[in-house]
Parts: structure tokens; C-alpha cells; sequence
């Protein structure tokens, strides 16, 4: 990934929160076939690895687990929030006119070593971990357990676990970093005028890196 210096995200803690808060990641991996993608939602763990370890699973079905060669690096890309940036918000473009549009984004690059696991106990922990996460601030939430036992099972049968240890976190914030502060204000202002939600995210961001004196 093209990476200038002034959009790279070092914080460990703000790469970790955009695998939780956008954690389906487009597994890419090295197959007999070439190289291939899976989107998969995945659970950050603080647990093996070096800066961590992701877990997941795919289909039985997927011939990823088959042909897919053991123990190798793979990537996991997390794509955030994601903002057309119009030059019209720039207050410099009354100064003159040497502008032009761009986009604003924020993404995350796991690069891990990549490990399958054929073993139902480890899948089925791993369903109800999900299955907590993203049902578990519902006002009634879905649990495993509300399904018939010999359904679930066949479920998980029907499945492989995947888990990479983490090797390195790579991040980069293209938030209008490389423009003047005056500029950048202009696009947050902009941005929270148009309130769509990607956009008043993406404000949000260029706060934040104003706000660390970037």
C-alpha cells in the first residue's frame, strides 16, 4: 500500500477499534489457483501473535481451507469510513484555483500467518464470540442457544475455523492531512453540513488529527 508519510496511523489503539467497529475484512491469500479474496467478519483478539491474533471462519464448502497454503502469510484488508472531498470546500480555492477533488478514507492491513482450524468446539466458541459481539447491545438479543442443539451442530459441521497471528498493523488515515488547517476545517464543516454518516465520520478523523497537532 502507497503509504506518504503524513497519512500513516501508528496508534495501536485506533487500528484496533476500526477492525471492531468495520470488522469485515477481505482476507487475501495465496492459492494454487493465484491469489484470492474472502470477505469475512472477524474478531480482534489481545492473544498470540505479535500484536494480536484474528479469528473467524468461512464454509466448508470454500475451497479457501483446501487449497490455501498452510501456515502462509496472508492479508486482511478492513476497509472504514469513506468520503468524496470536494475542492469547492477549500477556503485556498478563493486564493486560487490549483485544486482538485480527492478521497478521504481510513483503512487497516493485517498481515498474520494464517491457520485453519477443522475442530467444532473451537468453531462453535468462536459463533457464540460473534454472535455476543454484534447481538449483545440489542434490547433482545439473539443467542446460539435460542437454536435447536442438533440444528446448531450441523451448522458448525458445516463450517472451518480460520485464526491469523498477527505479524503487523499497517494503517493509513488520508484525512486531509496534507492540506492547511484552514482547508481542513473547511472540509469538516462541509462534510457535517452534508451529514451523511460515512462523511461526519470522516469529519470526526480530520478532528482527531487536528486535535494531536498533526
Amino acid at each position: 500500500m502507497y503509504l506518504p508519510k503524513h497519512f500513516e496511523e501508528r496508534d495501536a489503539g485506533r487500528l484496533r477499534s476500526l477492525i471492531q467497529r468495520y470488522p469485515l475484512g477481505a482476507l487475501v491469500t495465496a492459492t494454487e489457483s493465484g491469489l484470492d479474496a474472502n470477505h469475512i467478519p472477524f474478531l480482534f483478539a489481545d492473544t498470540g501473535g505479535a500484536a494480536g491474533t484474528l479469528h473467524g471462519h468461512i464454509a466448508r464448502a470454500n475451497p479457501l481451507w483446501r487449497e490455501g497454503v498452510r501456515d502462509a502469510t496472508a492479508l486482511v484488508i478492513f476497509q472504514g469510513p469513506n468520503s468524496f472531498i470536494s475542492p469547492s470546500w477549500y477556503p485556498s480555492k478563493r486564493e486560487n484555483a490549483r485544486v482538485v477533488p480527492t478521497w478521504n478514507y481510513a483503512v487497516v492491513h493485517v498481515h498474520g500467518v494464517l491457520r485453519f482450524v477443522d475442530d467444532p468446539a473451537w468453531v462453535r466458541s468462536n459463533v457464540e464470540a460473534l454472535t455476543r459481539e454484534h447481538e449483545g447491545k440489542r434490547d433482545a438479543p439473539w443467542a446460539v442457544t435460542d437454536a435447536p442443539a442438533d440444528f446448531i451442530e450441523k451448522m458448525v459441521a458445516a463450517v472451518v475455523g480460520i485464526e491469523i497471528s498477527i505479524t503487523r498493523l499497517v494503517g493509513k488515515w488520508k484525512v486531509s492531512q496534507n492540506r492547511s488547517i484552514s482547508d481542513r476545517l473547511g472540509v469538516v464543516e462541509a462534510l457535517e453540513r452534508e451529514a451523511v454518516p460515512s462523511g461526519t465520520t470522516i469529519a470526526a478523523l480530520i478532528r482527531e488529527t487536528l486535535d494531536d497537532g498533526d
